[in-house]
């Protein structure tokens, strides 16, 4: 009897055994199945990703200890996801990343995920099969905030990177900058006795009173007039430093733009009787000092040398100025007031500028990764959870307020609603006003709330010790974002980013042609009237017939 009663306890156990395990395998099952399916599903066991990193400049400013597989972001990923990255190469982008990605898609061996910078090589990435159709992850595995995201540009950023029908890249979003402020030395101007400028030749004058009457006291012929690059300009509505869009804008100008004329027709900005006036301006201005006589031979470093040492009180650049140059600027000379003004450069006082780009960098999975929804999953703990709705971000809030580098993200991208920044700027002001919480704000909100805070607390206490950071934060997402909310602005429609089969073979023959036009009118090398003989050389070299391509191309979307 006690043996029969063993043998059925023994038998029970075995069952409930089996069942147990059963229901273990059911529970893991699911559990794997819902981290594939969903934006914020948690693997169940680790995921390891290979990438190739793109990497910022300084480590991306990263606290000492950080590596790009080990830092904020990473472990976050870690604790929400359970997934880790093991970087395969790492390269800076300025440097010699998409060398090191040309050379890693010639050899087929990519890594699970990488960013491409670059329109040819996703393509050519979608010519050899080499990547994985993301179609159904998008689906699946992006948050509805992300898709919103994404929407908010349109169609035409995932029909970017669409082929065939097929979505076969993550892309960045870039968000609209607006256009470029004219940055002045405000004390300078008040010791002038000078006005807030409202059109060029308001900023015009102003920097030839800076020049001819050295308020900086930098002695005779030392005050430098507006500096600018080699570029010249890079297209309204970019984030450039140092270039004279606005000068060019008040033409009518967009040099670099695919656009309409008045016509209805697809013309290149660059080689318009307007970009002609607008040099005829630049011209006058490096004749008279009022634009610097030396910025052929000046680096970016040098620039940046001449605002910091005081000998420069003038600079067209996008609302961040105060992070680069300006805070250097503030910290040599802490008395110095710089002043954001939006100049005007249309008759009805509006100020026009080109759109930008709403891309240029793609995230690519491997073909043939098992978990090709990693992307999806990242983008959405990176740009939704942890931006908006996760409570404890402390670690991240010190990213932002140390200005660690975006480029630490293991996907060196950003993802934000097209009016993102105005978005910021409109939670900030009715947070310091006091119709917000802190609580109420997202991360990236919250952050610049904390430094802005911090700075019109020292602003009151005159003991306190100055944070330049904190300086920083408020000049470019309040003063700044305040001079571009109030303004009246109109952008013009860029129509074509992308490359025409003849681009692929002239185009760069043609971008040197056009600089060296441009800087031999400006600088007296040539005359004015040489505008019209470089427009013929540009067309005859393959201009106008890529002009019909990107017709072409644009009549079949």
């Amino acid at each position: 009897m006690i043996a029969l009663s063993l043998a059925g306890c023994l038998v029970l156990t075995g069952c409930n055994k089996q069942q147990t395990e059963k229901t273990d395998t059911a529970e893991h099952t699911q559990e794997w199945k819902t981290a594939e399916t969903t934006p914020f599903g948690r693997y169940p066991e680790e995921v390891i990703y290979t990438l190739g990193k793109m990497t910022g400049m300084n480590n991306s400013n990263l606290p000492k200890g950080d590596t790009y597989e080990d830092n904020g972001y990473t472990r976050y990923l870690k604790k929400q996801l359970n997934i880790q990255n093991k970087d395969v190469f790492e390269a800076g982008e300025n440097d010699n990343y998409q060398e090191t990605v040309s050379m890693t898609i010639a050899s087929r061996e990519l890594p699970d995920v990488m960013v491409v910078n670059d329109m040819d090589m996703l393509q050519l990435l979608v010519d050899n099969d080499l990547i994985e159709d993301l179609t159904q992850v998008y689906e699946d595995c992006t948050s509805s905030r992300i898709k919103d995201i994404y929407n908010s540009y349109g169609s035409e950023i995932l029909d970017n990177v669409t082929f065939d029908g097929k979505l076969m890249a993550l892309p960045e979003t870039n968000i609209d900058d607006g256009p470029s402020l004219c940055w002045l030395r405000k004390d300078w101007m008040d010791k002038l006795g000078l006005d807030a400028p409202e059109t060029v030749e308001d900023v015009e004058n102003i920097v030839h009173e800076f020049v001819q009457k050295d308020p900086g006291g930098n002695g005779k012929g030392e005050t430098v007039g507006l500096v600018c690059d080699d570029e010249l300009t890079g297209g309204c509505g970019y984030s450039y430093e140092y270039q004279n869009d606005i000068i060019f804008a008040s033409f009518g100008a967009f040099p670099k733009q695919w656009i309409y004329n008045k016509d209805g027709e697809v013309v290149y900005g660059s080689v318009q009787n307007e970009a002609k006036a607008a040099l005829g301006k630049l011209r006058q201005m490096y004749q008279q000092g009022t634009l610097d006589n030396n910025f052929l031979m000046r680096e970016s470093s040098n620039i940046i040398e001449l605002i910091v040492s005081g000998k420069c009180g003038s600079f067209f650049g996008p609302w961040w100025s105060p992070n680069n140059p300006l805070m250097s600027a503030m910290q040599k000379n802490p008395n110095a007031e710089w002043q954001p003004y939006l100049i005007q450069t249309d008759k009805d006082g509006q100020t026009s500028f080109a759109s930008q780009n709403p891309n240029d960098k793609y995230v690519v999975v491997r073909k043939g990764y098992k978990h090709p929804e990693i992307v999806m999953k990242i983008v959405s703990v990176l740009f939704d959870d942890l931006r908006y709705d996760e409570e404890d971000v402390r670690e991240m809030e010190r990213y932002y307020q140390d200005n660690v580098d975006p480029t630490a993200r293991p996907l060196a991208i950003n993802v934000d609603y097209k009016d993102a920044l105005m978005r910021c700027y409109d939670s900030l002001k009715d947070a310091i006003q006091g119709r917000k919480k802190l609580e109420d704000l997202g991360l990236l909100e919250g952050a610049y709330y904390i430094s802005c805070s911090k700075y019109l607390d020292r602003k009151k206490d005159t003991s306190a010790q100055k944070s330049w950071e904190d300086w920083a934060a408020y000049a470019s997402r309040m003063t700044a974002c305040s001079v571009l909310r109030k303004g009246q602005t109109r952008q013009v429609k860029s129509l074509f980013f992308g490359e025409t089969k003849t681009m692929k073979s002239n185009w760069w023959r043609l971008e040197e042609l056009e600089k060296k036009a441009y800087l031999e009118i400006v600088t007296g090398q040539k005359p004015l009237s040489y505008f019209d003989e470089f427009v013929k050389e540009w067309n005859r070299q393959g201009g106008e017939k890529i002009r019909g391509e990107v017709a072409q191309e644009l009549k079949g979307k």
